[in-house]
């Protein structure tokens, strides 16, 4: 059986296919530290369990409304405007996805043409580029530069913006790289999007992990935004919740429209009782929960950032969100993709190469502290004697 030709087009995540690699080593008897799947290790909050529960018992088992059911579009809707600081959503603007990945599938599929060029951050989540190579699109990298915490220079985006640019990709808080966009980043990102009747798809789903005083910032707050922004967000990382399957994108109604008949060719709809347990998610009972879960990984960054800087060779910036650290390893004198090798099979540590996240990776590798500072810091230790026995 032949493969039709834009299977060749499309990419993977390479933290799954770590994986793989990881769990075969742990099946020959190798003790391995996971950190290289970006995954919350906490339960997910028991009022959102107990919400599930309930929804069980009272029926909630049948189909739902592509889009989402209307209680769970409002209930997004609020839960943005409140976290986000303008009261300007509405429910006809949500659809709600079983995950967040289906917000960049269906969002690029319904409003990019092939031959468009889309730009997109480099190092960044690869599914972007995926997916805008499948649509049969242009991609543009835009390098995200370290001397500037891995945020891209305005100069360097403009130079990008052709005749056949329709999309803007940002991704704040970033992954793979923590980085954040400033401010005055976003503003300069709006007036660039207005002046050439830009589209920008913006990935927030780390938009609450964010540490040091550091508020999360939307693009929509600027004038003339809203009605040219995608915005993607979801309930795996904030809330722990990634065995749920359920993300939201918020958009202008008449592509809200659209992005849920796509839906309804490929999924049907999000499960009932998942979408009565976010309802609850998105709740005041659960922000306690949330708090401990960031704090937690403050403490996680710290410890992280502090014994990567003291292993000969490695440079870690310390990152102000998400649950990631993207140390350069230039001066170990090995290839991101050589030095991931190396630590999983030598040192017993999973983790990912820089390259993984794009071209502009080359130099860094990805470790995720969505785990314990046990785990962490036996990583560490591990990573420590394994590059000193190389120099």
């Amino acid at each position: 059986m032949q493969l039709a030709a834009r299977m060749q087009r499309l990419g993977t995540e390479t933290a799954f296919e770590v994986l793989v690699r990881a769990r075969a080593l742990e099946a020959q008897g190798k003790n391995i530290v996971h950190l290289e799947i970006g995954e919350p290790d906490f339960d997910t909050p028991a009022n959102i369990i107990e919400a599930a529960q309930t929804a069980l018992s009272n029926g909630f088992t049948h189909y739902g409304p592509s889009a989402g059911m209307p209680e769970a579009r409002e209930a997004v809707a609020q839960y943005f405007n409140k976290t986000r600081g303008r009261e300007t959503y509405s429910a006809g603007e949500v659809v709600i996805t079983p995950g967040a990945k289906p917000i960049i599938f269906y969002g690029l599929m319904a409003v990019i043409n092939e031959g468009d060029e889309v730009i997109y951050p480099n190092p960044g989540f690869p599914i972007y580029e995926s997916v805008i190579r499948f649509l049969n699109a242009v991609p543009v990298p835009l390098p995200l530069r370290e001397d500037k915490e891995f945020r891209f220079d305005i100069a360097d985006l403009e130079a990008r913006i052709s005749p056949k640019t329709k999309m803007i990709i940002i991704n704040t808080p970033q992954n793979p790289t923590g980085g954040i966009l400033t401010h005055d980043d976003l503003k300069a990102i709006a007036d660039l999007a207005i002046k050439h009747d830009l589209i920008v798809f913006s990935d927030e789903i780390y938009s609450q992990i964010v540490y040091d005083d550091f508020r999360h910032e939307s693009i929509t707050q600027f004038e003339g935004m809203k009605e040219r922004t995608m915005v993607l967000d979801g309930f795996s990382k904030t809330f722990a919740m990634t065995g749920w399957r359920m993300g939201y994108g918020l958009m202008p109604e008449h592509i809200a429209k659209q992005v849920a008949k796509l839906q309804t060719n490929c999924t049907s709809c999000t499960s009932s009782f998942s979408q009565v347990a976010g309802i609850e998610a998105l709740s005041d009972r659960t922000l306690g929960d949330v708090d401990r879960f960031v704090a937690e990984f403050k403490r996680r960054r710290d410890v992280i950032v502090d014994g990567l800087n003291s292993i000969p060779g490695f440079r870690c910036h310390s990152p102000k969100g998400a649950f990631y650290v993207f140390p350069n390893i230039e001066e170990t004198g090995m290839g991101a993709q050589a030095c991931a090798d190396y630590l999983l099979n030598d040192a017993g540590v999973a983790c990912l190469s820089g390259t993984a996240f794009g071209s502009f990776g080359e130099g860094f590798i990805r470790f995720s502290y969505a785990t314990s500072v046990e785990n962490i810091r036996e990583a560490l230790d591990r990573i420590d004697r394994a590059i000193r026995a190389r120099m």
